[in-house]
């Protein structure tokens, strides 16, 4: 298959910084779109995979899942875009597209494993994926999403991973008016969640143990915010329908089981790397259940984008060059961030 070359970011080890290099794209195939990147979100799980602490990581890794473009090739099978339209891709570019999950619109449980942007086998060139930090992508037109017409199109980036993993959630768990709902850390997902939940309809509290940000999930909309490290605080708390947890080190997480109501839900979203100890009698008291969910479909992932739209949600964003992604990923290793670092591509 022909290639063609394109600027990207990336590094060759897990300790060596994001350098410049250049990377191979495969040419546009019959049901192929080719996008120019205007903007990409740099997610935790970007940090994660740099630094291989999920161990599977193949060097070297262009990461970046939060892309957001514009159309400048089309295969000649394609209808649903034209060249120059808006156009957006998370994390998912392939699947087997015949199993019961993908034929239920959930590609992210594909039976036979669907495809990551980056770090993935690329079955159409060999090698692996490589993600949106480069100037421009390929990828078959249906896993790319329609991109809203946004005022603020680089805040809208980070809804390509942080807004679908706490929207299709919420949506499973049926958060919506009369339900009270807590969220667990205000950062790239945690922000969003806030956000999301409060405009589906729900009573919303932020669970977090810094002092500036209890303020700061007043701004988002939470109608309530609670100290967690206060013991005084949590105690006061109960009745929840559903706790989203988007955590992402070790934590307690037998404390929220403790604050739901009778069957409710504690769902985590966070990927910690070490395993979380549950209190048997925490889940067996109250009938509780602590499940997982993980980002979402693409017909979900278009419904997300079109609800954010319509209710003029976007990210809280830091706009970076290109020259500054290596300062970005340490500032995020150290929580530096609200709460979104996005890369301007044209930089």
């Amino acid at each position: 298959m022909e290639t063609l070359e394109t600027k990207a970011y990336g590094t060759e080890s897990a300790d060596a910084p994001i350098q410049d290099m250049n990377i191979k794209r495969r040419t546009v195939l019959e049901n192929d779109v080719e996008i120019e990147i205007l903007y990409c979100g740099i997610c935790h799980s970007d940090l994660h995979a740099l630094h291989n602490d999920w161990g599977a990581t193949v060097y070297p890794i262009v990461p970046g899942h939060e892309i957001v473009g514009k159309v400048t090739k089309i295969g000649e099978k394609v209808s649903k875009f034209k060249i120059g339209d808006l156009a957006a891709i998370g994390c998912i570019v392939d699947s087997c597209g015949h199993c019961t999950q993908c034929n239920h619109g959930e590609e992210q449980f594909c039976e036979e494993g669907w495809t990551l942007v980056f770090n993935a086998p690329d079955k159409h060139i060999g090698g692996v994926t490589y993600g949106g930090f480069s100037q421009t992508i390929v990828c078959d037109a249906d896993y790319v999403l329609k991109m809203p017409t946004f005022d603020d199109l680089a805040a809208a980036a980070p809804l390509l991973c942080a807004g679908i993993t706490v929207y299709s959630p919420l949506k499973h768990w049926q958060v919506g008016p009369g339900k009270k709902v807590g969220i667990v850390g205000i950062g790239g997902l945690g922000h969003m969640a806030v956000k999301i939940a409060k405009a589906m309809g729900a009573h919303v509290t932020v669970f977090t143990t810094s002092q500036d940000k209890m303020d700061d999930a007043k701004r988002l909309g939470a109608d309530e915010a609670v100290l967690s490290k206060d013991p005084e605080q949590m105690k006061a708390q109960s009745g929840f329908n559903m706790v989203l947890d988007t955590v992402s080190a070790k934590h307690d997480v037998n404390a929220y089981l403790n604050v739901l109501a009778v069957d409710g839900s504690l769902v985590l979203v966070g990927l910690p790397n070490e395993p979380l100890e549950v209190g048997a009698f925490n889940v067996v008291n109250g009938r509780k259940s602590f499940s997982g969910s993980n980002i979402g479909g693409i017909a979900e992932t278009q419904e997300m984008l079109e609800f954010c739209k319509t209710h003029n949600i976007t990210a809280d964003i830091e706009l970076i060059n290109t020259s500054e992604i290596n300062e970005a990923l340490d500032r995020l290793e150290k929580g530096d961030v609200k709460y979104r670092f996005v890369i301007d591509m044209n930089s």
